[in-house]
């Protein structure tokens, strides 16, 4: 199994919150993530700090979510994949 670069843990890390109907409490996005809590935290604060993704109160409590700048950056991602394995690289 190969080591997650930071680009993939990122898009897995926003994959998830959307993927959950853009709402997700932040523990199962810890375990979903893949990640200890420390890195998590790590990842975490740079995509809040950047705009990838807020923190909204709702009834069930707290919850995370992503923002168009997130949504713009799973699409680019999944056209630089594209690209890659269109030309084999």
């Amino acid at each position: 199994m190969t080591k997650r670069s930071k680009l993939e843990i990122v898009r897995d890390i926003l994959k998830t919150i959307q993927t959950n109907k853009n709402s997700i409490k932040v523990t199962p996005l810890i375990r979903k993530s893949n990640l200890s809590s420390a890195r998590f935290s790590e990842y975490f604060n740079e995509l809040l700090a950047k705009g990838f993704i807020i923190e909204r109160t709702e009834k069930a409590g707290k919850v995370i979510a992503v923002t168009e700048k997130a949504f713009r950056y799973l699409e680019k991602y999944q056209s630089i994949v594209g690209f890659i394995e269109e030309f084999d690289l």
